[in-house]
């Protein structure tokens, strides 16, 4: 058995896409590498939670090497609390694996009208690119920043930057989790915090298909590869407070009708929706594929899941990464004097 170990980093691990992340890539990765599962939350009580649903997950498999875990106790809405995961990260000397799932959305309802007006004019559009969330608008966090900015794009890129060194040691795959949601027409660039906005979280991601067409070049002359995904649609618990039972099963119905009907991204279920990420990660070395494409999970009518690829309108691409980077500098200034915190063992 070999004694080769490699460390994957999870945001949002305890989400049901961050979940299923795990789960497959402990099912892709080598069964003669030993893997050690960084679990990320905000709370110690969800981490605990999610590494003993990995446990369970693990000792279904006949896995010759072992599965440990460590965890992350970060919010990315907080940028001390992004420095002190960068602190915790540093006793690594190499890092193989990081997926950038961080996936706020600050929901506050639905427009019942307008929901069922799409759902009896357009019904595929209303379950793929619904015009009637109502998400939040105007809020900062703590920090003065857009809050889905920070949490979504901002802090996740100041950790990936700060942990390089471990990164390039471990010759990374860095996933981006996009959306199938992130289209130009959703992010203005004279808002990039998207202050103003109403539709935050799929500006959010479009910001992500921006920075990462952005980076990877940079990133590849440091032995990191980059890549960008998307899950396609999926349950997702964020939603489920403003569904009650006839909502809930009707709209699962209607995922359902959609995906028979010939739409490859309706996966539903988290685990087909974690293909791609798993996918563009465990891609062999010489094997490196596209990074200019957005890789999809998709699913074809009867179920079976594959990848489909996008093309990435990169149109301000240079603009977005000047941006971060310059809010960068201004946050290692912030940040240069700043004590962390001493972990807490679980």
């Amino acid at each position: 058995m070999s004694g080769e170990r490699k460390i994957a980093v999870v945001t949002g691990t305890n989400s049901n896409l961050g979940l299923n992340i795990v789960y497959r890539l402990i099912e892709k990765e080598d069964p003669n590498i030993n893997l050690t599962i960084v679990v990320t939350s905000r709370t110690l009580p969800r981490v605990r939670e999610t590494i003993d649903e990995i446990k369970k997950f693990v000792e279904k498999l006949n896995r010759p090497a072992d599965v440990d875990y460590d965890y992350l106790l970060v919010d990315f809405t907080n940028m001390i609390s992004v420095l002190n995961a960068y602190n915790d990260l540093k006793k690594y000397k190499a890092i193989h694996y990081f997926f950038a799932n961080s996936a706020l959305a600050l929901n506050e309802g639905i427009d019942w009208v307008a929901a069922t007006k799409q759902s009896l004019t357009a019904p595929l559009e209303a379950v793929t690119s619904p015009n009637y969330r109502i998400q939040k608008v105007g809020v900062k966090s703590k920090d003065g920043m857009g809050m889905v900015f920070q949490a979504n794009v901002f802090g996740p890129y100041y950790l990936i930057q700060k942990i390089l060194p471990q990164l390039s040691a471990g010759k990374a795959k860095i996933v981006w989790i996009s959306s199938l949601l992130s289209k130009p027409e959703y992010l203005s660039f004279e808002d990039m915090q998207m202050i103003k906005s109403d539709i935050t979280y799929e500006g959010s991601k479009r910001l992500v298909d921006l920075l990462h067409s952005a980076t990877y070049k940079d990133l590849a002359s440091r032995s990191i590869t980059q890549y960008l995904v998307q899950p396609g649609i999926f349950q997702s618990n964020s939603f489920n407070q403003f569904l009650n039972v006839f909502t809930y099963y009707g709209m699962l119905l209607m995922f359902y009708l959609a995906r028979y009907l010939g739409s490859v991204w309706h996966n539903i279920d988290g685990y087909r929706a974690a293909n791609s990420p798993v996918y563009v990660a465990t891609l062999s070395d010489d094997t490196i594929k596209d990074q200019m494409l957005k890789y999809g999970s998709a699913t074809s009518w009867d179920g079976n899941g594959f990848i489909k690829t996008q093309e990435i309108d990169t149109t301000g691409a240079e603009d977005v990464r000047k941006y971060i980077e310059d809010l960068k500098l201004e946050w290692d200034e912030k940040l240069k004097d700043q004590i962390v915190n001493t972990r807490i063992p679980i």
